[in-house]
């Protein structure tokens, strides 16, 4: 696989370019678009810092695509504490979620990304923190369920949500909205305390999105 970037006026594409027919389904999942040629995301042009960001994407790219292929195996543990590291001196309100949020806890589930929920504030300052590391802009979000996303490659994915909107919720409980930040849970992890859901929602989140493994571990841990 290769990738070029490419600038047509006010859009700027990162684009995967001979990737095997084994690995299209890894793009797909990390929502780039299928093109003549290869698979695309694109961004405005004026975006601050967009070549930066393609030079991250250029050294990073391949190894994102394994991991999300599952080809490699994801270091999700290295990239938490590199995080931790990273934030050490900053006052950023988070709290980590998905299937790392699980991990962390020490159940058998193996994580594809690690992916934490911020305020708004906390999520700009992150696209300061982060960088380097950056492998797509930082950009606001429109409809969809936070004012904005970032996507970092610190050994493995790291993604956040800024600014969770309030109805996420309104179609049943999620691990991300309003409900799971108001019952946060402490939990120790490599001497760091990191707060997560309670294992309930995300009990129902994923018995609702049919993760009919991860339900059933996560309900024996409950059991214990």
């Amino acid at each position: 696989m290769k990738t070029t970037c490419k600038t047509l006026g006010d859009t700027t594409s990162f684009i995967i370019a001979d990737l095997d027919a084994a690995y299209h389904d890894a793009a797909r999942g990390l929502y780039y678009t299928q093109i003549e040629g290869g698979f695309a995301k694109s961004f405005p042009s004026h975006t601050p810092h967009l070549q930066r960001i393609y030079r991250n994407f250029e050294r990073c790219a391949e190894e994102m695509i394994l991991q999300a292929a599952g080809v490699r195996a994801v270091p999700w543990e290295q990239a938490l504490l590199a995080f931790l590291e990273r934030i050490e001196c900053d006052n950023i309100d988070w709290y980590l979620v998905g299937s790392a949020a699980l991990a962390a806890r020490g159940l058998d589930i193996a994580p594809h990304d690690v992916d934490i929920i911020v305020d708004d504030a906390g999520a700009q300052r992150l696209s300061e923190l982060l960088l380097d590391v950056l492998v797509e802009p930082f950009l606001p979000s429109e409809r969809w369920i936070g004012n904005s996303f970032g996507r970092s490659f610190l050994h493995a994915r790291f993604e956040w949500v800024g600014g969770v909107h309030a109805d996420v919720d309104a179609h049943g409980a999620t691990d991300f909205g309003p409900l799971a930040a108001s019952r946060l849970e402490r939990i120790d992890w490599r001497g760091a305390v990191l707060r997560v859901p309670p294992l309930d929602l995300q009990l129902d989140v994923s018995r609702r999105r049919g993760l009919t493994g991860r339900a059933e571990i996560i309900a024996r841990a409950m059991r214990l």
